[in-house]
């Protein structure tokens, strides 16, 4: 049984215990709490965008109407020049000198290079000596002739006074015409010495290359003290050129045009030229010829294009692609359908479907594609693209609509490609 005095021991406070928890405590753990969620939610944000698949792009490229009428017709080809040489030595000899870079302009007759010039110097030099050597003996039958003439003159005045014998004045007369043929022998040999004088100089001239037309420098091929040869000598170490030129003023176009659309092109038909590095570059430029062979395995019709711009941006074996021009016809043709070019790596199937992912900031969106006519390397097509949407290349198997995608700098593009 409790006594009053136990009761009230019981009220008393034990400030020994442990205080209670108190609500700042709380607060403190439920914001490391948020502070770990947060954490958490940021590091899959990050590391998921970086999981996001990184891709390569192409642009569409609008096709149709161009400033003289419209578009009967659309193919791709190359630049070529019409005047490109490799330029080479007459002679097989080694390189002194090269004086020609890449990207150096060249005129007519400029020196390229100079071949060690000992042995046509030796050459020329013994040419020179033999020459004096046939002019001296021509000179010495001239001499001997001059003195047989006026001997067989004085005998001849003698004979007829009967002052001296027939047979010695016969004798003088012999002598005589023996040196004249020997003096037409001497000179001719003086004739050929001269002849053999001069070739021995084209062989040192042969030393020297230089260019046979105005042009730039696209190809070094040799360096000093390399062999050369206007022939492929085997082995490997002989060189048989010493730079490649290209006449800039000669470039144009060369398209393959397909056998069921050649009857679309004339010769002198507009064109309008755009090559793939500068899509938004429209050339002019003008069919030439019609070349008159088809190609059997490509089924293919070459066609010769003229451009009608000089510019140091068009180069050799660039792509291009043209669209053949026709008049500007009645407001209704403006009603044929027109469509874009799509490189064919950006179009797969999906679902039975031919579809391209277009991207859109850093996310795709699917597009579902109605084609045309294949052109080279590119897909016409009719609807679903428009001209300057940015494509994905080879698109992942696993690309959905509306997926992340990260796209490649160039030189990340470069180097996946290798």
């Amino acid at each position: 049984m409790n006594t009053p005095a136990d009761l009230l021991k019981e009220l008393r406070i034990d400030r020994s215990a442990p205080p209670p928890a108190s609500r700042r405590g709380l607060w403190t753990a439920l914001a490391i709490a948020a502070g770990v969620v947060v954490l958490v939610l940021g590091g899959w944000a990050l590391f998921g965008r970086d999981r996001a698949p990184t891709v390569r792009t192409a642009q569409v490229i609008a096709i149709g109407t161009g400033g003289s009428g419209t578009s009967v017709l659309d193919a791709t080809g190359y630049v070529v020049a019409r005047r490109m040489a490799t330029v080479s030595s007459k002679i097989t000899g080694k390189v002194l000198e090269v004086m020609i870079e890449e990207g150096q302009s060249v005129a007519a007759g400029q020196v390229m290079a100079r071949l060690d010039p000992i042995d046509a110097d030796a050459q020329r030099d013994l040419a020179a000596s033999q020459l004096a050597a046939a002019r001296s003996q021509s000179g010495s039958v001239q001499a001997q002739l001059r003195e047989a003439e006026a001997n067989a003159m004085r005998l001849g005045t003698l004979v007829r006074q009967q002052l001296v014998s027939k047979a010695q004045y016969d004798q003088a007369i012999a002598q005589r015409d023996a040196l004249r043929a020997q003096l037409v022998t001497a000179q001719r040999s003086a004739r050929v010495a001269g002849d053999q004088w001069r070739i021995a100089g084209l062989g040192v001239d042969n030393t020297i290359v230089r260019a046979p037309f105005a042009g730039v420098v696209i190809a070094k091929a040799a360096q000093p003290g390399e062999i050369v040869s206007p022939l492929s000598a085997g082995g490997g170490f002989t060189r048989t050129g010493i730079g490649t030129i290209v006449d800039m003023d000669s470039l144009e176009v060369e398209v393959d045009v397909g056998e069921s659309f050649i009857g679309r092109v004339q010769p002198g038909m507009a064109v309008e030229a755009v090559l793939n590095a500068y899509p938004d570059w429209k050339i002019p430029a003008e069919v030439i010829a019609i070349i008159p062979t088809a190609d059997r395995g490509k089924a293919t019709v070459k066609v010769r294009v003229a451009l009608k711009v000089r510019d140091s941006r068009i180069v050799p074996d660039m792509g291009v692609r043209v669209s053949f021009l026709e008049r500007a016809a009645p407001a209704d043709s403006a009603l044929v359908k027109r469509g874009v070019l799509a490189p064919a790596a950006a179009i797969v199937q999906r679902d039975g479907a031919d579809v391209a992912f277009v991207v859109a900031g850093e996310k795709v969106q699917r597009r579902t594609l109605e084609l045309g006519r294949t052109l080279g390397d590119d897909r016409e097509v009719l609807a679903g693209l428009a001209g300057g949407d940015t494509v994905v290349l080879a698109p992942p198997a696993d690309l959905t609509d509306g997926a992340r995608v990260r796209v490649a700098e160039r030189g990340d593009a470069a180097g996946a490609e290798q």
